[in-house]
Protein backbone atom coordinates (compact mmCIF):
# COMPACT_ATOMS: atom_id res chain seq x y z
CA UNK A 1 0.00 0.00 0.00
CA UNK A 2 1.28 3.58 -1.09
CA UNK A 3 1.73 6.03 1.61
CA UNK A 4 -1.39 8.32 -0.18
CA UNK A 5 -3.44 5.36 0.25
CA UNK A 6 -2.67 4.71 4.25
CA UNK A 7 -3.33 8.54 4.54
CA UNK A 8 -6.22 8.42 3.03
CA UNK A 9 -7.52 5.31 5.06
CA UNK A 10 -6.20 6.25 8.10
CA UNK A 11 -4.46 9.52 8.77
CA UNK A 12 -5.50 11.31 6.60
CA UNK A 13 -9.03 11.63 7.34
CA UNK A 14 -7.65 13.26 11.09
CA UNK A 15 -5.65 15.54 9.14
CA UNK A 16 -8.72 16.90 6.87
CA UNK A 17 -10.66 17.56 9.86
CA UNK A 18 -8.09 19.59 11.54
CA UNK A 19 -7.52 21.54 8.80
CA UNK A 20 -10.91 22.40 7.83
CA UNK A 21 -12.23 22.58 11.78
CA UNK A 22 -9.44 25.23 12.45
CA UNK A 23 -7.57 23.00 14.34
CA UNK A 24 -4.63 23.42 12.32
CA UNK A 25 -4.79 27.53 12.83
CA UNK A 26 -2.96 26.15 16.42
CA UNK A 27 -0.28 25.23 14.95
CA UNK A 28 2.50 27.76 14.03
CA UNK A 29 2.54 29.04 10.54
CA UNK A 30 5.25 26.38 9.04
CA UNK A 31 3.90 23.69 10.40
CA UNK A 32 0.25 24.54 8.64
CA UNK A 33 1.88 25.73 5.63
CA UNK A 34 3.43 22.30 5.22
CA UNK A 35 0.10 19.85 5.58
CA UNK A 36 -1.98 22.14 3.16
CA UNK A 37 0.51 21.47 0.90
CA UNK A 38 0.60 17.88 1.93
CA UNK A 39 -3.49 17.42 1.91
CA UNK A 40 -2.99 19.09 -1.95
CA UNK A 41 -0.72 16.74 -3.13
CA UNK A 42 -2.37 13.73 -1.86
CA UNK A 43 -5.79 14.87 -2.96
CA UNK A 44 -6.65 15.76 0.81
CA UNK A 45 -7.67 19.16 0.35
CA UNK A 46 -9.14 20.70 -3.16
CA UNK A 47 -6.56 22.56 -5.89
CA UNK A 48 -7.01 26.10 -5.96
CA UNK A 49 -8.19 27.43 -8.85
CA UNK A 50 -5.61 29.26 -11.50
CA UNK A 51 -3.07 26.95 -10.10
CA UNK A 52 -2.18 24.71 -7.33
CA UNK A 53 0.81 25.94 -6.28
CA UNK A 54 0.62 29.64 -7.17
CA UNK A 55 -2.41 31.32 -4.84
CA UNK A 56 -2.84 29.68 -1.61
CA UNK A 57 0.55 27.79 -1.25
CA UNK A 58 1.74 26.82 2.18
CA UNK A 59 4.65 29.75 1.49
CA UNK A 60 2.06 32.30 0.77
CA UNK A 61 0.39 31.33 3.81
CA UNK A 62 3.84 31.22 6.27
CA UNK A 63 4.03 34.62 5.12
CA UNK A 64 0.96 35.82 5.64
CA UNK A 65 -0.27 38.40 9.06
CA UNK A 66 -3.09 38.95 10.59
CA UNK A 67 -3.69 42.66 10.22
CA UNK A 68 -6.42 43.93 13.15
CA UNK A 69 -6.76 42.83 16.61
CA UNK A 70 -4.93 42.71 19.65
CA UNK A 71 -2.35 45.24 21.40
CA UNK A 72 -0.29 46.80 18.07
CA UNK A 73 3.22 45.85 17.73
CA UNK A 74 6.54 47.55 19.21
CA UNK A 75 6.55 49.65 15.61
CA UNK A 76 2.73 50.50 14.79
CA UNK A 77 0.64 53.45 15.66
CA UNK A 78 -2.24 53.61 18.32
CA UNK A 79 -4.76 56.11 17.41
CA UNK A 80 -6.14 57.88 20.09
CA UNK A 81 -8.30 61.31 20.65
CA UNK A 82 -6.30 64.25 21.68
CA UNK A 83 -7.64 67.85 23.19
CA UNK A 84 -5.43 70.55 23.64
CA UNK A 85 -6.02 72.07 26.89
CA UNK A 86 -6.28 75.90 27.41
CA UNK A 87 -7.11 78.03 30.18
CA UNK A 88 -10.57 79.19 30.71
CA UNK A 89 -12.88 81.04 33.51
CA UNK A 90 -14.57 78.20 35.45
CA UNK A 91 -17.18 78.74 38.44
CA UNK A 92 -15.86 77.12 41.66
CA UNK A 93 -18.52 75.80 43.47
CA UNK A 94 -19.57 72.70 45.51
CA UNK A 95 -22.74 70.96 45.29
CA UNK A 96 -24.59 68.79 47.61
CA UNK A 97 -28.09 67.79 49.08
CA UNK A 98 -30.11 71.05 50.49
CA UNK A 99 -32.96 69.85 53.07
CA UNK A 100 -35.56 72.52 52.57
CA UNK A 101 -36.93 74.29 55.59
CA UNK A 102 -39.22 76.91 56.50
CA UNK A 103 -38.40 80.48 57.32
CA UNK A 104 -40.43 80.49 60.14
CA UNK A 105 -42.89 77.71 62.19
CA UNK A 106 -45.52 78.59 64.34
CA UNK A 107 -47.64 76.39 66.15
CA UNK A 108 -50.88 78.08 66.71
CA UNK A 109 -52.38 77.34 70.29
CA UNK A 110 -55.01 78.41 72.53
CA UNK A 111 -54.39 80.73 75.94
CA UNK A 112 -57.22 80.57 77.26
CA UNK A 113 -60.23 77.75 78.23
CA UNK A 114 -62.75 78.52 75.77
CA UNK A 115 -65.29 76.81 72.63
CA UNK A 116 -64.35 77.06 69.47
CA UNK A 117 -67.31 79.21 67.68
CA UNK A 118 -65.65 80.19 64.25
CA UNK A 119 -62.73 78.89 61.98
CA UNK A 120 -62.28 80.99 59.71
CA UNK A 121 -59.72 79.41 57.23
CA UNK A 122 -59.46 76.14 55.16
CA UNK A 123 -56.78 73.47 55.70
CA UNK A 124 -54.08 74.04 53.99
CA UNK A 125 -54.63 77.89 52.91
CA UNK A 126 -52.06 79.97 52.09
CA UNK A 127 -52.60 83.11 55.31
CA UNK A 128 -50.95 86.77 55.61
CA UNK A 129 -49.95 87.80 58.81
CA UNK A 130 -53.38 89.20 60.88
CA UNK A 131 -55.98 86.84 59.30
CA UNK A 132 -58.48 85.39 61.53
CA UNK A 133 -58.03 81.70 62.20
CA UNK A 134 -60.23 80.99 64.98
CA UNK A 135 -62.89 83.03 66.91
CA UNK A 136 -63.24 81.46 70.06
CA UNK A 137 -66.46 82.28 72.58
CA UNK A 138 -65.80 85.01 74.62
CA UNK A 139 -69.53 86.11 76.59
CA UNK A 140 -67.95 85.12 80.29
CA UNK A 141 -65.11 87.19 79.45
CA UNK A 142 -67.38 90.00 78.47
CA UNK A 143 -69.94 89.85 81.38
CA UNK A 144 -66.66 89.58 83.66
CA UNK A 145 -65.43 93.58 81.17
CA UNK A 146 -69.05 94.58 82.14
CA UNK A 147 -68.56 93.91 85.61
CA UNK A 148 -65.45 95.69 86.33
CA UNK A 149 -66.22 98.42 84.49
CA UNK A 150 -69.21 98.67 86.77
CA UNK A 151 -67.05 98.43 89.50
CA UNK A 152 -64.77 101.60 88.43
CA UNK A 153 -68.38 103.40 88.22
CA UNK A 154 -68.50 102.91 91.87
CA UNK A 155 -65.04 103.50 92.26
CA UNK A 156 -65.56 107.19 90.90
CA UNK A 157 -68.35 107.99 92.81
CA UNK A 158 -66.88 106.87 95.85
CA UNK A 159 -63.60 108.87 95.07
CA UNK A 160 -65.38 111.97 94.54
CA UNK A 161 -67.36 111.25 98.00
CA UNK A 162 -64.30 111.06 99.54
CA UNK A 163 -62.89 114.22 97.63
CA UNK A 164 -66.14 116.18 99.11
CA UNK A 165 -65.60 114.71 102.75
CA UNK A 166 -61.64 115.53 102.97
CA UNK A 167 -62.63 118.95 101.92
CA UNK A 168 -65.13 119.37 104.06
CA UNK A 169 -62.71 118.17 107.41
CA UNK A 170 -59.75 120.64 106.01
CA UNK A 171 -62.19 123.59 106.28
CA UNK A 172 -63.54 122.24 109.54
CA UNK A 173 -60.28 121.96 110.45
CA UNK A 174 -59.36 125.87 109.24
CA UNK A 175 -62.07 126.86 112.13
CA UNK A 176 -60.73 125.27 114.52
CA UNK A 177 -64.11 123.26 114.31
CA UNK A 178 -62.94 119.59 113.89
CA UNK A 179 -59.82 117.99 114.32
CA UNK A 180 -56.57 116.71 112.73
CA UNK A 181 -57.64 112.97 113.46
CA UNK A 182 -60.49 113.43 111.07
CA UNK A 183 -58.64 115.28 108.23
CA UNK A 184 -55.92 112.68 108.01
CA UNK A 185 -58.83 109.51 108.14
CA UNK A 186 -60.56 111.41 105.35
CA UNK A 187 -57.21 111.43 103.30
CA UNK A 188 -56.48 108.41 104.00
CA UNK A 189 -60.11 106.95 102.81
CA UNK A 190 -59.49 108.93 99.51
CA UNK A 191 -55.97 107.74 98.90
CA UNK A 192 -57.94 104.27 99.65
CA UNK A 193 -60.82 104.52 96.97
CA UNK A 194 -58.18 105.95 94.16
CA UNK A 195 -55.64 103.00 94.49
CA UNK A 196 -58.87 100.29 94.50
CA UNK A 197 -60.00 102.28 91.88
CA UNK A 198 -56.13 101.58 89.70
CA UNK A 199 -56.52 97.96 90.91
CA UNK A 200 -59.93 97.42 89.08
CA UNK A 201 -58.69 99.53 85.91
CA UNK A 202 -55.94 96.55 85.69
CA UNK A 203 -58.27 93.82 86.05
CA UNK A 204 -60.72 95.85 83.21
CA UNK A 205 -57.19 95.94 80.83
CA UNK A 206 -56.58 91.73 81.75
CA UNK A 207 -60.03 90.92 80.99
CA UNK A 208 -60.00 92.88 77.92
CA UNK A 209 -56.40 91.23 76.82
CA UNK A 210 -58.10 88.10 77.39
CA UNK A 211 -61.22 89.00 75.13
CA UNK A 212 -58.33 89.71 72.41
CA UNK A 213 -57.22 85.98 72.94
CA UNK A 214 -60.25 84.91 71.85
CA UNK A 215 -59.65 85.82 68.18
CA UNK A 216 -56.65 83.55 66.72
CA UNK A 217 -55.02 85.76 64.21
CA UNK A 218 -52.21 84.31 61.78
CA UNK A 219 -48.90 85.96 63.28
CA UNK A 220 -46.58 85.20 59.92
CA UNK A 221 -47.79 84.54 56.41
CA UNK A 222 -47.63 81.37 55.31
CA UNK A 223 -49.35 78.28 54.63
CA UNK A 224 -51.26 76.51 57.10
CA UNK A 225 -51.42 72.82 57.67
CA UNK A 226 -54.26 70.09 59.11
CA UNK A 227 -56.54 71.70 61.65
CA UNK A 228 -57.63 69.77 65.25
CA UNK A 229 -59.94 72.41 66.69
CA UNK A 230 -63.33 71.91 64.51
CA UNK A 231 -66.01 73.90 65.34
CA UNK A 232 -67.60 73.65 68.80
CA UNK A 233 -64.71 71.92 70.02
CA UNK A 234 -63.49 73.09 73.51
CA UNK A 235 -59.97 74.21 73.69
CA UNK A 236 -57.18 74.64 76.59
CA UNK A 237 -54.52 76.55 77.37
CA UNK A 238 -53.26 73.45 78.82
CA UNK A 239 -53.21 71.28 75.23
CA UNK A 240 -49.89 70.20 74.46
CA UNK A 241 -51.25 69.94 70.78
CA UNK A 242 -51.43 72.88 68.42
CA UNK A 243 -54.59 73.62 66.96
CA UNK A 244 -52.95 73.94 63.36
CA UNK A 245 -49.22 75.17 62.22
CA UNK A 246 -48.30 77.79 59.97
CA UNK A 247 -44.83 77.07 57.55
CA UNK A 248 -43.38 80.39 56.16
CA UNK A 249 -42.26 79.56 52.91
CA UNK A 250 -42.00 82.61 50.64
CA UNK A 251 -39.17 82.99 51.13
CA UNK A 252 -37.81 79.82 52.34
CA UNK A 253 -34.56 78.07 54.15
CA UNK A 254 -32.39 75.42 52.76
CA UNK A 255 -29.99 74.47 54.84
CA UNK A 256 -26.86 72.80 52.82
CA UNK A 257 -23.71 70.67 54.73
CA UNK A 258 -20.54 72.51 53.55
CA UNK A 259 -17.28 70.01 53.62
CA UNK A 260 -14.87 71.23 56.37
CA UNK A 261 -12.04 71.88 53.48
CA UNK A 262 -14.36 74.34 51.94
CA UNK A 263 -15.27 76.38 55.27
CA UNK A 264 -12.59 78.87 54.20
CA UNK A 265 -13.21 79.50 51.15
CA UNK A 266 -17.19 79.79 51.68
CA UNK A 267 -16.28 82.35 54.68
CA UNK A 268 -14.12 84.20 52.44
CA UNK A 269 -16.75 84.62 49.90
CA UNK A 270 -19.30 85.59 52.23
CA UNK A 271 -16.78 88.24 53.42
CA UNK A 272 -16.71 89.60 49.84
CA UNK A 273 -20.11 89.96 48.95
CA UNK A 274 -23.36 87.70 48.12
CA UNK A 275 -22.87 83.99 47.83
CA UNK A 276 -24.88 82.88 45.12
CA UNK A 277 -27.09 79.03 45.71
CA UNK A 278 -29.32 77.33 43.31
CA UNK A 279 -31.69 74.44 44.34
CA UNK A 280 -33.12 71.87 41.18
CA UNK A 281 -35.95 70.55 42.68
CA UNK A 282 -37.27 68.01 39.84
CA UNK A 283 -37.57 70.38 36.68
CA UNK A 284 -37.77 73.78 38.54
CA UNK A 285 -34.46 76.04 39.62
CA UNK A 286 -35.06 78.24 42.26
CA UNK A 287 -31.87 81.03 43.08
CA UNK A 288 -31.09 82.82 46.45
CA UNK A 289 -28.09 83.80 48.31
CA UNK A 290 -26.07 82.43 51.29
CA UNK A 291 -27.88 83.97 54.49
CA UNK A 292 -25.64 82.55 57.68
CA UNK A 293 -23.35 79.65 58.54
CA UNK A 294 -23.94 77.77 61.86
CA UNK A 295 -21.66 78.10 64.60
CA UNK A 296 -19.97 75.00 65.09
CA UNK A 297 -18.42 71.81 62.71
CA UNK A 298 -20.46 69.02 62.91
CA UNK A 299 -17.74 66.63 64.17
CA UNK A 300 -19.81 63.54 63.40
CA UNK A 301 -19.86 64.44 59.87
CA UNK A 302 -17.25 67.43 59.38
CA UNK A 303 -19.77 69.75 57.56
CA UNK A 304 -20.60 73.29 58.34
CA UNK A 305 -24.61 73.81 58.04
CA UNK A 306 -25.02 76.82 55.30
CA UNK A 307 -28.78 77.98 55.45
CA UNK A 308 -29.35 79.81 51.57
CA UNK A 309 -32.42 81.88 51.42
CA UNK A 310 -34.49 81.57 48.65
CA UNK A 311 -37.63 83.68 47.11
CA UNK A 312 -39.62 80.99 45.96
CA UNK A 313 -42.15 82.70 44.79
CA UNK A 314 -43.89 80.05 42.86
CA UNK A 315 -43.43 77.63 45.84
CA UNK A 316 -41.51 75.18 44.02
CA UNK A 317 -39.40 74.40 47.24
CA UNK A 318 -41.92 72.68 49.97
CA UNK A 319 -40.88 72.28 53.48
CA UNK A 320 -39.20 69.19 54.20
CA UNK A 321 -37.87 68.13 51.00
CA UNK A 322 -34.29 66.98 49.36
CA UNK A 323 -32.85 68.99 46.94
CA UNK A 324 -29.87 68.98 44.78
CA UNK A 325 -28.28 72.48 45.79
CA UNK A 326 -25.10 74.12 43.96
CA UNK A 327 -23.13 76.96 46.17
CA UNK A 328 -21.04 79.39 43.74
CA UNK A 329 -17.89 80.37 45.75
CA UNK A 330 -16.22 82.17 42.90
CA UNK A 331 -14.27 82.32 39.52
CA UNK A 332 -11.13 80.74 38.33
CA UNK A 333 -10.17 82.86 35.36
CA UNK A 334 -7.25 80.39 34.46
CA UNK A 335 -8.34 77.09 35.18
CA UNK A 336 -6.98 74.04 33.05
CA UNK A 337 -9.48 71.38 32.52
CA UNK A 338 -9.54 67.97 31.28
CA UNK A 339 -12.30 65.30 30.46
CA UNK A 340 -13.01 63.05 34.19
CA UNK A 341 -12.32 59.90 31.57
CA UNK A 342 -8.38 61.28 30.98
CA UNK A 343 -7.22 61.17 33.97
CA UNK A 344 -5.62 57.60 35.42
CA UNK A 345 -5.13 56.22 38.84
CA UNK A 346 -1.14 54.71 39.71
CA UNK A 347 0.57 53.68 42.69
CA UNK A 348 2.21 57.43 42.74
CA UNK A 349 -1.44 59.03 42.26
CA UNK A 350 -3.13 60.95 39.55
CA UNK A 351 -1.85 60.71 36.08
CA UNK A 352 -2.56 61.60 32.03
CA UNK A 353 -0.44 60.85 28.80
CA UNK A 354 0.03 63.29 26.18
CA UNK A 355 1.21 63.55 22.40
CA UNK A 356 4.48 65.33 22.74
CA UNK A 357 6.38 66.29 19.65
CA UNK A 358 7.27 62.90 18.73
CA UNK A 359 4.31 61.46 18.17
CA UNK A 360 4.87 59.40 20.98
CA UNK A 361 2.58 59.33 24.21
CA UNK A 362 4.58 60.94 27.82
CA UNK A 363 2.74 59.73 30.75
CA UNK A 364 2.49 62.96 32.95
CA UNK A 365 1.82 63.03 36.86
CA UNK A 366 -0.91 65.43 37.76
CA UNK A 367 -2.50 67.03 40.75
CA UNK A 368 -6.06 67.28 40.55
CA UNK A 369 -7.94 70.39 42.11
CA UNK A 370 -11.54 69.84 41.74
CA UNK A 371 -14.37 68.86 39.58
CA UNK A 372 -16.04 70.87 36.52
CA UNK A 373 -18.75 68.92 35.66
CA UNK A 374 -17.65 66.12 33.37
CA UNK A 375 -14.26 67.70 33.85
CA UNK A 376 -11.90 68.16 36.30
CA UNK A 377 -10.04 71.02 37.09
CA UNK A 378 -6.01 69.95 37.17
CA UNK A 379 -4.01 72.31 39.63
CA UNK A 380 -0.24 71.17 38.74
CA UNK A 381 0.98 68.69 36.04
CA UNK A 382 -0.42 70.45 32.99
CA UNK A 383 0.48 73.52 30.72
CA UNK A 384 -1.55 75.30 28.52
CA UNK A 385 -1.16 73.97 24.68
CA UNK A 386 -0.41 70.56 26.19
CA UNK A 387 -2.43 67.69 23.64
CA UNK A 388 -4.08 65.52 26.55
CA UNK A 389 -4.90 61.69 25.48
CA UNK A 390 -8.77 61.38 26.38
CA UNK A 391 -9.95 58.01 25.05
CA UNK A 392 -7.49 55.04 23.75
CA UNK A 393 -5.74 55.17 26.85
CA UNK A 394 -5.95 51.43 27.50
CA UNK A 395 -3.76 50.44 24.66
CA UNK A 396 -0.83 52.55 25.25
CA UNK A 397 1.98 52.82 27.75
CA UNK A 398 4.87 55.71 28.47
CA UNK A 399 6.40 56.01 24.87
CA UNK A 400 4.09 54.36 23.08
CA UNK A 401 3.86 55.54 18.95
CA UNK A 402 0.37 57.42 18.64
CA UNK A 403 -1.91 58.58 16.04
CA UNK A 404 -3.31 61.66 17.68
CA UNK A 405 -6.95 62.99 16.67
CA UNK A 406 -8.37 66.24 17.84
CA UNK A 407 -11.45 66.19 19.74
CA UNK A 408 -11.23 70.30 20.34
CA UNK A 409 -9.74 73.05 22.57
CA UNK A 410 -10.64 72.99 26.43
CA UNK A 411 -13.56 70.28 25.86
CA UNK A 412 -14.32 67.01 26.39
CA UNK A 413 -15.03 64.77 23.60
CA UNK A 414 -18.89 63.40 23.86
CA UNK A 415 -19.69 59.73 23.79
CA UNK A 416 -21.21 60.51 20.01
CA UNK A 417 -17.82 62.05 18.92
CA UNK A 418 -17.48 65.91 18.29
CA UNK A 419 -16.91 68.41 21.07
CA UNK A 420 -19.25 68.48 24.03
CA UNK A 421 -19.50 72.49 24.61
CA UNK A 422 -18.41 73.64 28.42
CA UNK A 423 -21.02 74.79 30.99
CA UNK A 424 -18.34 76.65 32.75
CA UNK A 425 -19.42 75.75 35.96
CA UNK A 426 -16.74 74.13 38.16
CA UNK A 427 -17.68 71.31 41.31
CA UNK A 428 -15.79 71.73 44.05
CA UNK A 429 -17.40 69.05 46.02
CA UNK A 430 -17.36 66.39 42.99
CA UNK A 431 -14.90 63.41 43.98
CA UNK A 432 -11.79 63.26 42.05
CA UNK A 433 -10.69 59.86 40.14
CA UNK A 434 -10.09 57.12 42.66
CA UNK A 435 -12.71 59.07 45.16
CA UNK A 436 -9.98 61.30 46.71
CA UNK A 437 -11.49 64.85 46.96
CA UNK A 438 -9.53 67.71 44.77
Amino acid sequence: MSLSQSVRRGGGTLLALLVLGGAAAMLSDDLRGRAIDFGRQHGLLPKAEGGADKAASGADVRNSRPTGGGRPGAGAAVAVTVMEVQPHPSKIRFEGVGIVQPLATVAIKSRLDSQVVEVGVEEGAKVKAGDLLLRLDDRTLRAQLAQIEGQIAKDDAQVEQAMRDLARFEDLLERKIGTQVQRDTAATTLAGLKAQREADFAQKRNIETQIGFTEIRAPIAGRIGSITAKMGAVVRAADTTPLMTINQIEPIYIAVGVPQPLVADLREAMLKGEVPVSAVSGSATETGTVAFIENTIDPATGTLIAKAKMGNARETLWPGAFVRATVTLGVDPQALTVPLAAVQNGQDGHYVFIADETGRARQVKVEVARGDGDDVVIRKGLNPGDRVVTSGQLRIINGTPIQPRGAGNGASPSPGGGKRPRNGEADANRPAPGGRQG
